[in-house]
């Protein structure tokens, strides 16, 4: 019997499936007890990597003309400080949410990059190391893109609202922020407590919500457009003009949307560490 490939939409479900603790494609919309290993497996990996570059940089720092390693991390670092000085005015807490905001852009960009390798191969190799232990290779899942994944974007998301709440506390009181929520926007008057408090969690929740699914959505779209070109080199059936015009068209486009996604991925880590002190700074200000 002659093997015949993946159709185009069984190529795309199974690049976008995940290896959860199942060994299954993921059936239901919302199901607690699943873990997407790649994504955690992939977003440990970065994230320690990010910190290590960071780590050399520092200990390799030097007070004389600065390499250009030292140099770039030392332009990083000025940026995110002064988008820190103009969003968080306590000097104290930028401290703290200075590194935070950088090590948030870094992490974020790693994981993103990640789209920049060919599309076939990590899962292609991870097919091969699935198929080697005797294990069926079409159920060898694997997505290389942590942000790509809705539950890593909205469990940042999380993250950054826990560290508003904080600080809400840390600088407000627990009293003063109680007061705060059921006394902003629409006045200090208790018949409008209720509305104030309502608006308030909404206000989280939208931060929170829209937060999360703005880097998820960016970098799924870019996932996704990228499998679609790769389909278009994927279409040859031989020396014709179709199967030319397809190849040539899966080459431009190609490095088209490549050259566009290095804005993309370097973007949308800046808009996630920009609303990450936008938000923390939010929590040091009164309505």
């Amino acid at each position: 019997m002659a093997h015949h490939g993946p159709t185009p939409g069984e190529y795309i479900a199974h690049h976008l499936t995940f290896l959860n603790n199942s060994g299954e494609p993921q059936k239901d919309l919302i199901n607690w007890g699943l873990v997407n290993i790649d994504t955690l497996f992939y977003s440990i990996l970065l994230g320690a990597l990010g910190l290590f570059v960071l780590w050399r940089a520092a200990s390799r720092a030097t007070s004389g003309v600065p390499g250009r390693f030292q140099a770039a991390v030392e332009i990083l670092v000025e940026m995110v400080a002064d988008q820190a000085k103009g969003l968080i005015h306590s000097e104290e807490s930028r401290r703290t949410v200075a590194p935070l905001a950088l090590i948030v852009f870094v992490w974020i960009f790693l994981m993103n990059a990640m789209d920049f390798l060919p599309l076939d191969l990590l899962p292609r190799i991870w097919e091969g190391i699935y198929a080697s232990a005797g294990h069926d290779p079409h159920h060898a899942y694997m997505r290389v893109v942590p942000t790509a994944d809705i539950n890593a974007t909205m469990g940042m998301s999380i993250a950054v609202l826990l560290v508003c709440l904080f600080y809400n506390v840390k600088i407000k009181g627990l009293g003063g922020w109680a007061h705060e929520l059921i006394s902003a926007p629409f006045g200090d008057k208790l018949i409008l407590a209720p509305f104030n408090f309502a608006m308030n969690i909404i206000e989280f929740l939208a931060k929170t919500v829209s937060h999360g699914m703005r880097l998820f959505g960016n970098m799924f779209a870019g996932e996704l457009i990228f499998m679609l070109i790769a389909l278009m080199g994927a279409a040859w059936t031989g020396a014709n003009t179709p199967s030319f015009l397809l190849a040539f068209g899966h080459i431009v486009a190609g490095f088209a949307w490549a050259v566009f996604h290095i804005l993309v991925v370097a973007l949308q880590a800046f808009i996630f560490m920009m609303l990450t002190l936008v938000y923390i700074g939010q929590a040091h200000e009164g309505h």
